[in-house]
């Protein structure tokens, strides 16, 4: 037993994640209040052209009062399998669908203070779809070599994590092909 939650008190519940209080006892007897934040999960794609580009979409983020560049990704509906999450998440943020996926793998971007998991996808034969954006949804979407996506990293023009950590796995996937591995 790492810790024993004793008792929980949902503090609101949201659209997208709901915010917890849960008592707890840890393993060396301290017994604590923590925050978390219960969310559903998240599907991340790293769409690849055939031209080896990628899209990326600059979207408003609140939040931040600023775009910011980000690869396509979108909140897991209830019983949605994370694939089935990125196909509809593509389609309706970039205005694409692929014929071929491959997982990339998962990251916590949050663990401190949050269980949401987020699936990543790299996605290639893309062809055209109908894009359908939610409301509040102010993006763009841009092709850019994928070099050029690295390099956005180094530079600071993308700080999001789900797009450092997607891009990253897929250069390290597009290197292993690229190399006969």
């Amino acid at each position: 037993m790492r810790a024993r939650r004793n008792n929980t008190r949902k503090v609101h519940r949201g659209r997208v994640f709901d915010f917890h209080v849960d008592n707890v006892t840890l393993e060396n007897g301290v017994t604590v209040d923590l925050e978390v934040i219960r969310h559903p999960g998240a599907a991340a794609i790293v769409p690849l052209t055939a031209q080896g580009g990628i899209l990326l979409i600059r979207q408003f983020r609140y939040a931040l009062d600023q775009d910011i560049w980000e690869i396509p990704a979108g909140t897991l509906n209830p019983g949605e399998s994370p694939l089935d999450c990125a196909r509809r998440e593509l389609e309706e943020e970039a205005g694409v669908s692929a014929g071929d996926w491959s997982s990339l793998g998962e990251i916590m971007p949050l663990p401190g203070y949050s269980d949401e998991i987020i699936h990543l996808f790299m996605a290639r034969r893309l062809t055209a779809a109908r894009q359908h954006l939610d409301a509040d949804e102010l993006l763009e979407v841009r092709e850019v070599a994928f070099e050029t996506a690295l390099t956005m990293i180094g530079s600071n023009t993308v700080r999001d994590a789900k797009t450092i950590a997607g891009l990253l796995l897929a250069a390290r996937v597009l290197q292993s092909v690229g190399s006969g591995g």
